[in-house]
Order: structure tokens, then sequence, then C-alpha cells
């Protein structure tokens, strides 16, 4: 079953100077609990491509459905609820609040949600378990390691419980050792709980654990191969 349809897909960014397609009529499906690896170039169209279907970013036309629902066919206001009970992100620069500890890290989007204090807390400690920082949890992200920092990122990511999680080179600037710990963890979580992993990277070691990995060259589907 198809949770995204993207259709006919494309991002111009208009300047003084110059137009840069940065997505280039681009179709293409995502079923439902695929890990699929985005790669390409610098300059490739990868990061737009994701937000693209993140909702950060609008494309210049074409259609991003996601269970149905034609993502920029909504209001400002309603993209920015459906990408906060639908979409989960993990970034590169993990985007934590250094005033928080990783388990209130967890929390946040929970509390942006309405959930009840209780829930929220046993699902943000269960969560930070799942991803090996269970004895962490009252720590703040300056305390932590990039790796450790990276996997409260996936722990928040998953919180909300989305349909899926976008990853922009979420090993970029981890270790080796900090790479594979992230990546079994995250194949664990798709293998066991569905749920579904689109990354953008230039990562081999995340293309080798990718079971689909689609190709862009300026904008464009140069291949899409599946495992």
């Amino acid at each position: 079953m198809n949770i995204i349809e993207i259709k006919d897909l494309v991002k111009i960014y208009d300047s003084t100077e110059i137009e840069v397609t940065a997505v280039n009529h681009i179709n293409l499906n995502f079923e439902k609990g695929e890990f699929s690896a985005v790669v390409g170039p610098s300059g490739s169209g990868k990061t737009t491509f994701l937000n693209l279907l993140g909702g950060l970013d609008r494309p210049t036309a074409g259609h991003i459905m996601i269970d149905g629902i034609d993502l920029w066919s909504l209001k400002p206001r309603q993209i920015t609820d459906f990408r906060l009970h639908n979409i989960g992100f993990v970034f590169q620069s993990y985007n934590l609040l250094p005033v928080l500890t990783a388990k209130e890290n967890v929390e946040f989007i929970m509390d942006l949600q309405g959930w009840p204090k209780a829930e929220r807390e046993k699902r943000a400690k269960e969560l930070l378990e799942a991803v090996g920082l269970g004895d962490r949890i009252h720590s703040r992200p300056g305390k932590l390691s990039g790796g450790q920092q990276q996997r409260v990122a996936v722990a928040r990511a998953l919180a909300s419980k989305p349909k899926f999680i976008l990853a922009d080179e979420p090993t970029a600037n981890l270790d080796s050792h900090s790479t594979e710990n992230l990546l079994d963890i995250m194949e664990k979580l798709n293998r066991e709980e569905g749920i579904t992993f689109i990354f953008s990277t230039h990562d081999a070691r995340v293309v080798k654990k990718a079971h689909r990995v689609i190709t862009l060259e300026d904008g464009k589907v140069l291949s899409d191969e599946k495992k």
C-alpha cells in the first residue's frame, strides 16, 4: 500500500540572475514500511526533495499525496498541523533544545500534540530505552556525544507515531561506531514496527542498509533500484 504518491513534482528557485530547477518532474511512490535512501551528488536535489515531502518547502508544481491527502492543497496552518501529527524528522544537526533533557526533548512534540503528561513521560522513557539511552534520560544535549544526540533525535521523531520519518544526512556528523549503532537501531525499528524511513544521504553505509536506492541527478530520478 502506498503511503506517499508523488506526481510530476517540480521545484524551481528564482533569483534576479538565474533560475535553478532543484526538483525536475519527479514521479515516485513509497509503500508503508520502506527503508529507502535518496542519493546523488551535491546539488542533485536530495534535500529539497525531502523538504518538499516534509511540508517544509512549497513545490512550484505537482502533487504530494500522503495517505490520499494532497499535502499542498492544505492551508499553511493545516500543513503545520498535518506535519506535526504525521511526519517525523531527523536532521544532521540534531536540532535538540539545549535547555531540555533528553526525555524533555522527546516529550516536546507530544506536548504540542496535547498528550497527557503521564502518557508522554512513559512513551519518552520507552523510546529512549529503545535507542539505548535509558540511563541518560535526564542528560541535556551538551552532556551527550554526537551519536547519543542523534539517537535522541530519532526517539523524538518516533514519539508522535508519524506515518513516516525523513532523515536528512543523519550520519553526516557521526563517527563509524555511532553510525553503525544508529543504523542498526533504525533498521530494527523498521523491521519490527514497520516504521517507514526515507533517507537523504552521501553515506555508503546508509546505502548498504537501505532496501531501495533512488538516485537523483540535476533534480531528476536517474535510477530507482530495490534490493
